[in-house]
């Protein structure tokens, strides 16, 4: 008897249905033995409270294309991982005794950074656990592509398109906020694809002089509108040269609800030109996979099913280098990729005519 455990931890995303089954379509496959499957729900939540239903095949059937989780997910902060919940629970030495109890051989784990941290700490526990990057942000180290990245920039680029035509007719300044608190993944890509004038992302510290003169040459070429788009994590010079602790002060004092309105509002005052802004939100995360996010989250489901079935544990599946990989768990748990403001992208991008407000 083979055994399998599968979560969705953290946000969620539009390819988790997607790589699940390619999980369980894999192992049914191709297992000599005979497979149960179990499905936590909410998580970690799912494991340390014992919440869980036995699956079958049906289950999966159908989902490809399907958003969302079928499992639910929540946030276990990795941080908080030693703190007991709230009625005393103890979540490590919970979730361990769940897994021994189902006597599980396997836990699939589909999840970004935290998650990956989490799942590293039960490996060190002794569970056999295989972990999946799944994140719009694309910020998980060890992998050049996460699944929900792909699909989360055609939700972004949609709204970017969609507000050309309104900001033309009135001749506007936009300011779009896109996701992206500590990297600037979704918004480079998806200022690029949507013809966006500026994009502030966090690796690159913007100047407001150098924003206001972008707009402005734009205008003096006689565009009627321009385009900002702001990641939820810009950071101006001023701030990324403040300590650590006085800007986490600064922005929980903010009184706007995000810095898109606060980049908006000195636009208006420098430039005297009518300015809204847009948050298109958590429709980021929302909708169908798009082609490329259901053939990588399958391609995902399948390598680390095949894992498995080898034998395989304590790995995150990972693409390098447009090949599947397997990279050691505790090489990449809890690290960030950023994106590097020398890459070719945000060079091109400059050449023609983009501002990232540093120059």
């Amino acid at each position: 008897m083979l055994r399998i455990g599968l979560l969705t931890s953290g946000g969620d995303c539009q390819a988790l249905n997607a790589t699940m089954r390619g999980i369980v379509k894999t192992v049914l496959n191709n297992s000599k033995e005979k497979v149960e499957i179990y499905g936590f729900e909410d998580g970690y939540q799912g494991m340390i409270y014992g919440r869980y239903r036995k699956m079958s095949w049906s289950d999966f059937s159908g989902i490809l294309t399907k958003g969302g989780t079928i499992l639910g997910t929540s946030r276990t902060p990795f941080k908080l991982l030693d703190t007991p919940e709230v009625d005393g629970v103890k979540k490590v030495p919970a979730m361990v005794a769940t897994y021994k109890k189902l006597k599980l051989d396997c836990l699939f784990m589909l999840g970004g950074n935290g998650s990956t941290k989490t799942a590293n700490r039960l490996r060190e526990e002794g569970l056999n656990v295989i972990a999946l990057p799944k994140t719009i942000d694309n910020d998980t180290y060890g992998t050049d592509m996460t699944f929900g990245f792909t699909s989360a920039i055609d939700v972004a680029t949609r709204c970017i398109d969609d507000i050309h035509t309104t900001a033309s007719s009135h001749g506007r300044v936009f300011v779009i906020e896109i996701m992206g608190h500590k990297v600037g993944w979704i918004p480079l890509y998806a200022g690029v694809a949507g013809g966006a004038d500026v994009i502030l992302i966090p690796e690159i510290p913007y100047d407001m002089d150098n924003v206001v003169n972008a707009i402005e040459k734009r205008e003096k070429d006689g565009g009627r509108f321009a385009i900002v788009v702001v990641a939820e994590g810009a950071i101006s010079r001023e701030e990324a040269a403040m300590r650590k602790k006085d800007y986490k002060a600064k922005v929980a004092a903010r009184v706007k609800p995000s810095v898109a309105y606060d980049i908006a509002e000195e636009i208006a005052s420098r430039t005297g030109r009518e300015i809204r802004v847009a948050v298109p939100g958590h429709t980021q995360r929302g909708g169908q996979p798009d082609a490329q996010d259901r053939i990588f989250a399958t391609q995902c489901g399948v390598e680390a099913a095949r894992a498995c079935l080898e034998g395989a544990y304590g790995i995150m599946i990972a693409k390098v280098d447009d090949q599947m990989r397997r990279v050691p768990l505790e090489e990449v748990a809890g690290k960030l990729k950023y994106v590097d403001p020398e890459c070719d992208l945000v060079r091109e991008a400059k050449l023609l005519g983009i501002s990232f407000g540093d120059e």
